[in-house]
């Protein structure tokens, strides 16, 4: 991506209900490009608008990371198909994927109410899933500690993305971010 289609995701990111004159603004161009450059973003999934809100004041004591592996005997079809389908039941899931890495290939993260919520949770995941994988673990974030450092939002995403555009601008050897990342 280039330089300035980053500053505008970065901008996005910090405060998607700003004005594209606001975001011109803001990233030194006109008002046409923010436009044309959001459009174009927007149509090829770069940009995607949803509202982000606090957990904790909304009433969600837990995060849960929960790990697990998936069964070999089942098709790789029939497996995508069965976990996008219980995935779908189950609306306080807000990440899953397979991967690797302590001893697990499947990673889910989910919200919970209580503590009570998250041990029925795992009772169905259990139920639901056992012909297709095993849960290993789960590691549980209590959202209403003192203990959290930093909030859960996508909006450190943006300084992260904007220390790489002007460490790029101090030194144009570092690559770019290409459109397949």
């Amino acid at each position: 991506m280039k330089d300035i289609e980053i500053k505008l995701v970065c901008e996005l990111i910090k405060n998607s209900r700003r004005s594209d004159r606001e975001l011109a603004k803001a990233i030194g161009v006109s008002q046409p490009t923010v436009s044309r450059i959001r459009t174009r973003l927007e149509k090829e999934g770069v940009i995607e608008y949803a509202g982000t809100a606090n957990l904790r004041k909304l009433g969600f004591e837990i995060i849960a990371i929960t790990f697990g592996n998936k069964k070999r005997e089942q098709p790789p079809d029939t497996k995508v198909a069965k976990g996008r389908d219980l995935t779908a039941k189950n609306p306080n899931m807000i990440f899953v994927s397979t991967g690797m890495g302590l001893g697990s290939d499947i990673v889910a993260v989910s919200v919970h109410k209580t503590y009570s919520d998250y041990a029925e949770y795992t009772q169905e995941i259990r139920a639901e899933w056992a012909e297709s994988m095993t849960l290993t673990g789960s590691f549980l974030i209590a959202l209403n500690s003192d203990n959290v450092l930093r909030p859960l939002s996508m909006r450190y995403i943006a300084d992260c993305l904007e220390r790489e555009v002007r460490a790029r601008a101090q030194s144009p050897a570092i690559p770019r971010i290409s459109k397949s990342q």
